[in-house]
């Protein structure tokens, strides 16, 4: 029986492989074209029960495609004769893998293999070159990967976005598909989350908010707007946790273009991953905002302290944000429904989980309540009256702070550029002496090692005081941003999350003194920026005789 006969009754497959970078070599490589090829020489050479398997857009360096993964499934079941390809590359361009599937799979099921225009037939000829093509297929497609990779930097410092497709709110322009612009009906969305956040909403409670309200979520957006999705099978229904968090870290909203937040480790290696934060390229100011700095800083400060919603469905203000002037710690809000909104306290959470550790520091909600008010009530009342005077006294106890550290990381900058500049040119006499025979190569090896690793040391510092330097002189705008937002209230007649996380820092309970009759309780008040920090003391005899009262 001829080898031809053998085969008769088995699928003759031609497979087809189109990756996007062939695209770009026009018709010689397109699937119809492939598909002429690969019928032609079928028909001349008398294979019969031929079946295509096909695979459109993918890469040959990765082998995580489903035409090819029907083919092999086959092969497996014996179902497959003959494999065809119109050359090496498109059975795959990572050559270990595709020399495997030629000289081991394919003979394991005794496949016969045939890649037409590089001449291999594994039925008649012990193809000593095929090694070396797949070699240079696997080259080819390195240094496809390294041009793409060229390119798509210099559009990223160009400011111009990697992303397939905008994030959910924007839509790109008809005009200059590298230019995003709002998308008003998903922005008013992404507005509303922020908003809901902003207002002591965790991302659980925001997806159920949107999910009971009817809002499509992003992809079932897409779909009504006749996009495509590339995630066929994820929930369209229900808005999840994990897509609200994701929208509410989204610098893009701010009108900023962010890039390389994922990168391979290989061109073989399709799989993405995570990229640090420092070696993200944000280039700002790209596009039109949704959210105002203001809002995203505060959405980013609310979810620092992460908070857990009470069984009475309502967010403390206070959550995450008061601490423990003995320990440090924070201090929980303690609610049950047996208690009264009166009785609701709050505790230390060292104290909770060992009494032997620290001490209760145990004060009701409403008296810090009433703290608070009154504090922010008496600042904003001096805002008002004497806003130079605030600002001059803010500036100063800011500068108290910082302006000591800010001339001190000045100097050390000063003194660490001028010895980077003087090891140069010790690099250069050093290597110029070494050259003219002053020193021996030993010698100038050990000096310029000594060199080299006391400037690499100056370069870091001084990478480090320039950090520093910028970050202090930031500080010089936040006291006009504090004012600015003082002056957004009349009056304070109610804590929220909002008011809370835009004008406070923290708050610092101290132990109580004194028994019941004449207890006090000391509380700190940090005001954000470093402004100010105001001093109070709760009077519980005060706060007895009023409650009595009412």
């Amino acid at each position: 029986m001829t080898a031809l006969a053998a085969h008769s009754n088995k699928i003759t497959a031609l497979y087809c492989r189109l990756s996007q970078e062939d695209m770009l070599h026009g018709e010689s490589n397109s699937i119809t074209n492939q598909k002429a090829i690969l019928s032609k020489f079928a028909a001349d050479n008398g294979f019969r029960n031929t079946k295509f398997y096909v695979d459109d857009g993918i890469s040959g360096t990765t082998f995580e495609r489903d035409g090819f993964k029907a083919m092999v499934a086959d092969i497996e079941d014996g179902k497959v004769g003959i494999v065809i390809t119109k050359d090496l590359s498109r059975l795959g361009r990572d050559y270990l893998k595709t020399g495997e599937l030629i000289e081991m799979v394919f003979p394991d099921y005794d496949v016969r293999y045939i890649a037409i225009n590089d001449g291999v037939d594994t039925l008649k000829s012990e193809n000593e070159l095929m090694a070396f093509k797949n070699i240079f297929n696997d080259w080819y497609a390195r240094d496809t990967s390294k041009k793409i990779r060229a390119v798509q930097k210099a559009k990223a410092q160009a400011g111009k976005p990697l992303a397939t497709h905008p994030p959910y709110g924007y839509k790109k322009s008809e005009t200059d598909k590298n230019q995003w612009v709002i998308d008003e009906e998903a922005a008013a969305v992404v507005r509303r989350i922020f908003q809901l956040c902003i207002e002591g909403n965790g991302p659980t409670v925001i997806a159920n908010i949107l999910t009971a309200d009817g809002i499509p979520t992003p992809t079932a957006y897409y779909r009504s707007k006749g996009m495509s999705v590339c995630r066929q099978n994820v929930k369209t229904k229900r808005w999840g946790m994990a897509t609200v968090i994701h929208i509410l870290e989204r610098m893009d909203y701010l009108g900023h273009t962010v890039n390389f937040k994922t990168y391979r480790k290989s061109y073989k290696n399709k799989k993405l991953y995570e990229n640090p934060k420092e070696n993200w390229l944000i280039i700002e100011n790209t596009h039109e905002p949704i959210i105002s700095q203001h809002d995203f800083d505060l959405v980013q400060e609310i979810r620092s302290h992460k908070k857990r919603r009470q069984k009475s469905g309502t967010v403390s203000p206070f959550a995450g944000m008061v601490y423990c002037a003995d320990c440090g710690n924070t201090l929980y809000v303690g609610r049950a429904q047996t208690l009264s909104p009166n009785q609701e306290h709050m505790m230390c959470s060292t104290y909770a989980h060992d009494s032997d550790e620290c001490t209760a520091h145990y004060i009701r909600t409403c008296v810090l309540t009433e703290i608070i008010l009154g504090e922010l009530n008496k600042l904003s009342q001096f805002v008002r009256d004497n806003e130079d005077e605030f600002v001059r006294r803010a500036m100063e106890n800011s500068a108290a702070t910082q302006d000591s550290e800010m001339q001190t990381a000045r100097k050390a900058l000063r003194i660490a550029e001028k010895r980077i500049n003087e090891l140069d040119d010790l690099f250069e006499r050093l290597y110029e002496d070494n050259v003219s025979g002053k020193i021996s190569d030993e010698r100038f090896a050990t000096m310029s090692a000594r060199y080299e690793a006391e400037q690499s040391k100056l370069k870091a510092d001084a990478a480090k005081l320039s950090e520093t330097i910028s970050r202090k002189e930031q500080k010089k705008n936040d006291v006009m941003n504090f004012v600015g937002i003082v002056k957004k209230y009349e009056e304070f007649t109610e804590l929220t999350p909002e008011i809370m996380h835009e004008l406070i820092d923290r708050i610092v309970v101290h132990a109580p003194e004194g028994g019941r009759a004449n207890r006090t309780q000391q509380v700190d008040i940090h005001f954000r920026f470093n402004v100010v920090t105001a001093t109070a003391t709760a009077d519980f005899k005060q706060y007895y005789v009023r409650r009595k009262a009412v």
